[in-house]
């Protein structure tokens, strides 16, 4: 039986770009919802968080709404749009190894992260590495 060119085609696309995944998490932490935003927003705690990653040099005291960057998870590189910035919200666009988007809101012991995006990286199981690791990081504090 052959296959159809359009569906060789999706098949293809499907192989190098990888496929849509969505994950949303929340969890408990025993963190003020001050300490939590610091974690998220100020890249210099973020970075020791969110250790699979290497960051751009460069990167300002804290996030703000447009800043653009890089991380780097060995080989894969994910740029980062900051969209929105507030005191209880994180909103990044995501391209290259990741193509969608990543928010974060947060309150007084907890956090919900939300990760859309095409990728051929298994994003469910990076964002509960990432989550169980900001709540050891806030634990230590």
């Amino acid at each position: 039986m052959q296959q159809k060119p359009d569906q060789t085609f999706k098949e293809f696309l499907k192989k190098m770009l990888g496929k849509f995944q969505q994950s949303q998490l929340r969890i408990e932490i025993t963190a003020s919802a001050s300490a939590i935003r610091d974690s998220l927003q100020n890249p210099e705690k973020l970075a020791k968080w969110l250790v699979v990653q290497n960051f751009t040099p460069g990167m300002p005291e804290e996030l703000h709404t447009g800043f653009q960057f890089t991380t780097w998870t060995g080989p894969i590189s994910i740029h980062h749009q900051v969209e929105v910035a507030k005191p209880n919200c994180l909103r990044l666009l995501l391209s290259g190894g990741i193509d969608g988007f990543h928010e974060w809101y947060w309150g007084e012991g907890w956090v919900q992260s939300r990760l859309e995006g095409v990728s051929m990286l298994p994003l469910n199981l990076g964002q509960t590495l990432n989550l169980l690791s900001l709540r050891q990081f806030l634990a230590s504090q």
